[in-house]
């Protein structure tokens, strides 16, 4: 009898272990299935985890709305899906992917580099370890944040040459980010309701005139149907999208969340360098690049329509200002950064 309970006790002790936990099962949203970057690049990260006592399993979605369903029910113990999506589990994390946050323009042109440097040290910042209580929110911690590429705006006209060409003109708005329609409306533009499985197939059947995408949904969304010969790519990013990593902390070892922010970190030059070659796929005659003036004046409108955002609940305020803050430090000669704006006490 003693020996039974002696043994039931042991049981029980292995049991609330950490490194008896079950095996992790990981909901990897990647548009391309097994075949795509986000999935691969899960798989290099599911391998280093293991010598921190995680034991991943992943499952992969090509629709984006039913991996994170999955997780927030339970069946999965982590989801890999945009910031639009993860925002539910961390509004903070997910002020990065806020309209033109991260965008650098310096005297009329744009500064890509330094626009991937904005979103670089973001990253390092909610990697660092003094970040870490901002990265728990209830149940759930951020494990990690990979750029996923500039959102470009992909016109079926080159007549859509700027914003007040755009007024009137059809614009796909996903429905689960309630601040897209809204700043779609406020350039005086229509936003079209859609989702990440049907907004290439209503721009390429001409049921939108104009969507907002990464150049990592160029090929496999044929978005060149959708462009013919009179399309066009702005070579202006309204934003530059993340991939967040959420995960439940009952599910992973103790400390887990800071190894894996600085596992995904460490991943950063390598994923950017899958970015760029993605924008290579796209044929020089479909860029189009905006004037000195234009520019400018997106890179406040772009201001403007953040902090309205922020001010209806829908951007992070908090957030914001850390980004601004960092988006200042690459460049503080903009005109932006001696003004209070975005400065919320």
């Amino acid at each position: 009898m003693h020996s039974t309970w002696k043994a039931a006790a042991l049981a029980a002790m292995v049991a609330a272990s950490p490194m008896a936990l079950a095996k992790q099962k990981i909901c990897v949203f990647d548009i391309l299935g097994t075949s795509g970057d986000g999935y691969n690049t899960a798989k290099d990260y599911a391998l280093e985890m293991q010598k921190h006592g995680a034991d991943i399993e992943l499952k992969v979605y090509i629709d984006e709305r039913v991996a994170v369903e999955d997780f927030r029910t339970g069946q999965c113990d982590a989801v890999m899906a945009t910031a639009l999506r993860t925002r539910a589990f961390n509004a903070l994390t997910a002020a990065i992917d806020s309209v033109g946050a991260s965008t650098v323009v310096r005297k009329g042109k744009l500064d890509m580099a330094a626009s991937i440097e904005v979103v670089r040290k973001t990253v390092q910042t909610f990697a660092s370890p003094k970040a870490a209580p901002l990265m728990v929110q209830g149940a759930y911690e951020v494990g990690g944040i990979a750029p996923l590429g500039a959102a470009y705006a992909f016109v079926n006209d080159r007549s859509i040459s700027n914003l007040e060409a755009a007024s009137g003109k059809r614009v796909a708005a996903f429905d689960h980010d309630k601040a897209q329609a809204q700043l779609i409306q406020r350039v005086g533009a229509r936003p079209v309701s859609a989702d990440v499985m049907n907004f290439g197939t209503m721009f390429n059947n001409g049921n939108v005139d104009v969507v907002m995408a990464p150049s990592i949904a160029y090929k496999p969304l044929e978005l060149h149907k959708g462009m013919g010969s009179k399309g066009a790519v702005h070579r202006f990013p309204l934003t530059i999208l993340t991939y967040q990593m959420i995960f439940k902390r009952d599910k992973f070892p103790e400390g887990y969340g800071q190894k894996s922010r600085e596992a995904w970190l460490s991943r950063f030059d390598q994923i950017v360098e899958l970015t760029r070659r993605a924008d290579a796929t796209i044929p020089a005659k479909f860029w189009m690049d905006p004037s000195e003036a234009d520019a400018e004046r997106y890179v406040n409108l772009m201001r403007d329509g953040r902090i309205d955002m922020a001010d209806k609940g829908f951007y992070d305020k908090k957030g914001l200002k850390i980004i601004k803050r960092i988006r200042c430090d690459v460049n503080p000669s903009s005109p932006d950064c001696t003004q209070p704006t975005e400065m919320w006490p």
